[in-house]
């Protein structure tokens, strides 16, 4: 441990460090006292000052805040607390007959000193979501939240300072140097949210010192619309999940592929549901949201820029605002391939339509991309979702209905080799903090002694015969 002695978040570390076995020996009991220190503070003394910082970093509508970021801690909480008991027990595990004499079984511990590094469009979710798996498996954790959502991240480490002693859970402020130091400390695990990019250094930093990582990143993630969908449905729901947090989610519909056949039905849907949702001019609705920042903003213009020196198509908005941060709700279809909207991942409120005339084409697109973190097939066919289910790779899947399943606490979360390693939630989010340790044990005289040297003909046979019936 002396050679980071000089780094600014050693002493801090140590703590936890010299903190960890105990608080890996904590019960049930004493764990869900924990979480529920978490619950209050999130749910009662905090929840306002928490709704009014997601507006003023994010122009979060109250109703957003509360479903999106409250309820998903609390939902996280309480499925934990529910669980807890019996994830934490010894999981006995069948033994072969040729170990005759013993029994196995698999122990839950905790891996000890965990970093979590949270992103920016969900910071209150996204932060205290793995925390709680991270308490719920009895490790201790250092927080560094991100620098794009200040007031979020404030408020977070006041809430922390508030819930916990620094030697069990602590929160790091700063910029991107903070996020560099901590990852040159030899942390047990490392749970980052973020982009793909930032994700390949995060685990190259975790290799340094072989800790074990979950990386919930992004890509993009397709939707792909068949002829026998219900358009009007279809339009409904993939409009809510696109806008929601104005697009800057993980797991929203990147783009759309669609039937040639139904485009014109589906943007004509698409127009309709916009309006509801955001009446005329999403400016000045209550219920949109704005760009984190001057930079994430240049980043969707330029977008924009791109699509129209291309001739695209805008078939909805595409108009902007830069004092404000504010950018419409945008369907733009016959991009070229070249296009940076259809090669980025998007993460803002632009959805990109590209048709195709047979199933295989839209199987062929999405198979000529890294995986996604998500895919989302709308039609009535259960042979054509099966066929894209089987012939496509992604790290989860809605049929008709999309993000939703990011909410099922008893579904793994994650994406696969470029949006993610690992899961996380429920039980896998408790798995993920956890080191999952075999145990053996010899109650009485073993079979295998007998094959041990001196070999002769005798045990040459007795090997054979082992192998074949047992």
């Amino acid at each position: 441990m002396n050679e980071f002695i000089g780094n600014p978040y050693y002493e801090l570390f140590s703590k936890q460090y010299q903190n960890q076995f105990k608080i890996g020996k904590t019960n049930c009991k004493q764990r869900i006292k924990t979480l529920n220190k978490l619950k209050t503070a999130i749910e009662i003394t905090y929840r306002n000052a928490i709704v009014e910082a997601l507006s003023k970093d994010l122009g979060k509508p109250v109703v957003e805040a509360e479903l999106t970021e409250i309820y998903a801690i609390i939902g996280d909480i309480k499925h934990a607390k529910k669980h807890l008991k019996q994830w934490m027990k010894t999981q006995r595990v069948p033994t072969p007959l040729s170990m005759l004499g013993s029994s196995s079984h698999v122990l839950f511990q905790p891996k000890g000193v965990c970093l979590i590094i949270s992103p920016w469009n969900f910071p209150f979710n996204l932060t205290f979501g793995p925390l709680v798996s991270a308490i719920a498996a009895g490790n201790t954790a250092i927080i560094k939240p991100s620098e794009m959502t200040p007031n979020s991240s404030a408020l977070m480490a006041k809430i922390v300072a508030d819930v916990f002693d620094e030697d069990e859970v602590a929160l790091v402020e700063g910029e991107v140097e903070a996020s560099t130091a901590l990852l040159k400390l030899p942390f047990n695990h490392i749970f980052f949210t973020g982009s793909t990019q930032v994700g390949k250094i995060v685990m190259t930093a975790a290799a340094k010192n072989l800790a074990s990582v979950t990386l919930e990143l992004g890509g993009k993630s397709p939707t792909i619309i068949d002829k026998t969908a219900n358009i009007d449905k279809a339009a409904k729901k993939i409009m809510w999940a696109k806008f929601l947090n104005c697009g800057q989610i993980c797991v929203s519909p990147d783009y759309v592929l669609i039937d040639k056949s139904i485009k014109a039905e589906f943007i004509e849907s698409c127009k309709k549901w916009l309006h509801t949702y955001y009446n005329d001019n999403a400016k000045t609705s209550a219920s949109y949201g704005r760009i984190v920042t001057d930079k994430h903003f240049e980043r969707l213009e330029s977008y924009i820029a791109n699509a129209k020196t291309l001739d695209a198509t805008f078939d909805v908005g595409g108009q902007t605002d830069s004092a404000s941060k504010y950018m419409e709700p945008t369907l733009i279809s016959n991009l070229k391939p070249e296009a940076q909207l259809l090669e980025e991942e998007i993460f803002g409120p632009i959805l990109p339509i590209v048709t195709y005339n047979s199933l295989d084409m839209a199987i062929t697109y999405v198979n000529s991309k890294p995986r996604p973190l998500a895919l989302y097939i709308y039609s009535k066919s259960k042979r054509n979702t099966t066929k894209i289910i089987n012939n496509t790779r992604a790290g989860g899947t809605c049929i008709n209905n999309s993000v939703l399943h990011y909410a099922n606490h008893n579904l793994p979360f994650g994406g696969v080799n470029n949006s993610g390693i690992g899961k996380s939630h429920g039980f896998d989010g408790f798995k993920a903090f956890s080191n999952a340790r075999a145990v053996m044990k010899q109650h009485t005289f073993g079979v295998t002694e007998l094959l041990f040297p001196p070999y002769s003909s005798f045990k040459e046979k007795l090997a054979r015969l082992t192998v074949k019936w047992f």
